[in-house]
């Protein structure tokens, strides 16, 4: 049936309710391949999730289903899901803003906007290294002596102030955890004179009409958040020592292979993710999510992200809506030389300025770029596509850049997205395959 039309074309949406596996919204026929990927998610994972995608500017995917909690309560259309590093995009995308404008230089130095930061080491820092994660500030359980830290803005900054770099900034690209949302949000407060938090809606969500996408959430939004499940095997782990003997194991190792000439350095993996006490942070409790960690909290719905990802995939532009130009977009965008030597995620990323590359089960795609999340969630844009896929969840584990979920939705959005291009005549781009 004909739901709606938008921008003056017809758009032909499949209703999906199905209360038995409980899947909820509408699919344009043309992408079948996410509706039947997410049904499988759903049927082997426990809790919910929800899909978007937008296609050459419409939305032809819009799912939810499962449960918000381990208690049964039906995951809604209105449900959000904290989203860990999935809130990094959404940070980058802030400051890449004020850049368009002319207020910060990827090439400046972090101190001319932030004065403190300019001692112990960092006096040349770039806000180009920050983002392409090459400052050599990961080491956040060396900066901190609990992960309750987190909660404290001014404390974290301070923090970071007076640290110094783990490694000479600029020869090595570590993954910066959980120390990259502080970095980038306190060099847009210093420019801007204004809360984070508040920005975020006053520059993405407002401008956009987007219905869920806060780092630091009011206090009346937060009902609609779904409980984070963890499997019982990783809460029995949190109870035992195994996570310490791990570090010490990875850290013997590291040692092991550098001996024989293999430069890797596993303990940094610790050092970056693993602040102490952090078995025990709940990431999606009220106190949590109403501050901003804007690394690591973001409580968004995939529509929203979908949505903003559609924008970068359209050049900065979207619905009348221009947050960004699209020789800013460019820059952004643009894949970062890399170092050579890699700390924390021992493999390339391929940043661009915040963001990374995108893996999918068919592949990938060479100008896709966004970020995934530790249990799962994710979000990018691929603009040879003119694609934006988003997947949120409360349950799983997988790793700190999403799992195999991610990958799997992403790669059903990518093929009905290449088919659907074919049978209009508009090839795109052509990618990089491979199988993960």
């Amino acid at each position: 049936m004909t739901i709606g039309v938008k921008r003056g074309r017809s758009v032909t949406l499949k209703l999906i309710q199905n209360r038995t596996l409980h899947l909820d919204g509408r699919i344009h026929p043309d992408f079948g391949a996410v509706e039947a990927t997410l049904r499988n998610q759903l049927g082997s994972h426990p809790g919910g999730a929800a899909v978007c995608v937008y296609h050459r500017g419409e939305c032809v995917v819009d799912l939810w289903g499962g449960y918000k909690d381990d208690e049964g309560t039906l995951w809604t259309q209105d449900t959000m899901a904290p989203s860990f590093s999935t809130t990094k995009g959404v940070a980058a995308t802030l400051l890449h803003i004020y850049a368009d404008r002319g207020l910060i230089d990827y090439d400046a130095r972090v101190a001319d906007y932030w004065p403190e930061f300019g001692q112990a080491g960092k006096e040349e820092i770039t806000v180009r290294q920050v983002l392409s994660h090459q400052s050599g500030l990961y080491h956040i359980r060396q900066m901190v002596d609990h992960v309750d830290r987190l909660l404290d803005w001014k404390y974290m900054i301070r923090a970071i102030e007076q640290t110094t770099p783990v490694h000479p900034p600029g020869t090595r690209t570590g993954y910066h955890g959980l120390t990259f949302g502080f970095l980038v949000g306190e060099i847009i407060q210093r420019v801007t004179r204004k809360k984070f938090s508040q920005l975020v809606q006053k520059e993405i969500a407002n401008p956009l009409k987007l219905d869920g996408l806060f780092i630091g959430t009011p206090e009346h939004e937060i009902a609609r958040a779904a409980k984070l499940i963890f499997p019982a095997s990783i809460k029995r782990m949190a109870q035992t020592s195994l996570g310490s003997k791990l570090e010490v194991g990875a850290s013997r190792l590291s040692q092991l292979l550098q001996r024989l000439g293999v430069d890797s350095d596993l303990s940094s993996i610790f050092d970056a993710l693993a602040p102490r006490g952090v078995s025990d942070f709940d990431f999606g409790s009220p106190e949590s999510l109403r501050v901003a960690i804007p690394a690591a909290n973001g409580l968004f719905t995939a529509r929203s992200l979908a949505k903003m990802y559609a924008l970068l995939a359209n050049g900065g532009e979207f619905e009348g809506v221009r947050l960004l130009s699209e020789k800013s977009l460019a820059r952004a965008t643009t894949l970062q030389k890399p170092t050579g030597k890699l700390s924390v995620i021992p493999f390339d990323m391929r940043w661009r300025l915040g963001y990374h590359g995108v893996a999918t089960t068919r592949g990938f795609p060479r100008q896709a770029f966004g970020h995934f999340g530790f249990g799962g969630s994710g979000a990018w844009a691929d603009p040879a596509q003119e694609l934006s896929v988003a997947l949120i969840v409360n349950s799983g584990m997988g790793s700190p850049f999403g799992d195999l979920r991610t990958a799997s939705i992403g790669g059903a959005a990518l093929a009905c997205a290449k088919a659907r291009s074919r049978s209009a005549g508009l090839l795109g781009e052509p990618m990089d395959l491979a199988t993960i």
